[in-house]
Parts: structure tokens; sequence; C-alpha cells
């Protein structure tokens, strides 16, 4: 009987002092896309939409995700198309605001390091680190300044960001 795996994405987060952009474009396979996320309404799991603009294309993706522990989610996103993404649009959350951010995401040590950089922060930005399983462990980056670990602290998801954006440490 063939199955399908399940999608888990597991990971860490970390706040982080503002990065020197410049230097995290200049490091080897970087690669820095503008992402606009919005949040639709679902009571079952976070579903959200995204557009990705990359230097040569713009990708828009459609997610969902359902935590099942403080450092893993399912996660099913599949690409979809510009009409979708707009169709999506009119089922938006009210009470939610889109999130605007850069990522740049640097190869570190068999990982990637994704670093989101905000608008409303200037002193702050957020890193990820996606993990193989949730006892996989990893040398952080020595190209950022670890504020504090903020794995499983809802108040700095993306969804919660979208809602209420914490002050600056």
């Amino acid at each position: 009987m063939n199955t399908i795996p399940i999608p888990i994405e597991t990971e860490r987060r970390f706040l982080i002092r503002m990065p020197d952009v410049e230097k995290l474009r200049a490091m080897e396979g970087c690669v820095c896309t503008e992402i606009t996320q919005r949040y639709l309404l679902n009571d079952s799991a976070t579903e959200r939409i995204r557009k990705r603009v990359y230097a040569d294309r713009t990708i828009y993706t459609h997610t969902l995700k359902k935590r099942i522990s403080s450092m893993s989610s399912i996660e099913d996103e599949h690409e979809i198309t510009r009409d979708e993404y707009d169709a999506f649009k009119r089922r938006l959350d009210p009470e939610r605001h889109k999130i605007k951010k850069l990522r740049c995401a640097v190869p570190w040590q068999g990982h990637t390091a994704e670093i989101d950089i905000y608008p409303f922060w200037q002193k702050q930005a957020i890193m990820e680190i996606e993990l193989k399983s949730e006892d996989d462990v990893i040398d952080l980056p020595d190209f950022v300044e670890i504020i504090r670990e903020i794995t499983g602290d809802r108040s700095y998801s993306n969804r919660s960001l979208s809602k209420k954006i914490p002050a600056e440490d």
C-alpha cells in the first residue's frame, strides 16, 4: 500500500539583532525575496496565502498549517495561480493585517537560516532554522547576534504579528 508522508515542518526560531542586509546578500548561496502573506478565516487550522517576489519571478502559494508541538506542525503548502491567489482574498480574516517582510535564506551547515526582516522593527529580526527532527542538533550561525530563542512563543508567529506587533527588545 502506497502512503503519502505527512508534510511535517520542524523549526527553531530566534529573535536576532537586525543584520546588515547587504552582508547577508553577499554571502554565498543567499537568496533574498520579498514576501507578502495574508491570513484566511479558518477555525481548524492556520490558513494563509503568500506572494513571494524573486529577482526573476513571482510565486503564489496557499498553506494550511496545524501545530503538533512547539517546534513542529503539519504543513500542506502548494503553488497556486495569481487568479487563485486573488480568489482566496475573498476569505481574508478581517482581524489580521497583511505581513510584509524581506526573507534572506542563507545556507548554514546543511540547513538554511531564514532571516525575516520586517518593516515595523528597526533593531531586531527573526531567524528560523528548519530541522530534520525535533532532536536535531545545530550550531547557530556565527553571522547573526541572537537575542533569545522564541521557538514556541506564539506572540512572534507571523499569524500573531498580523494582529499585534510586540515591542522591540
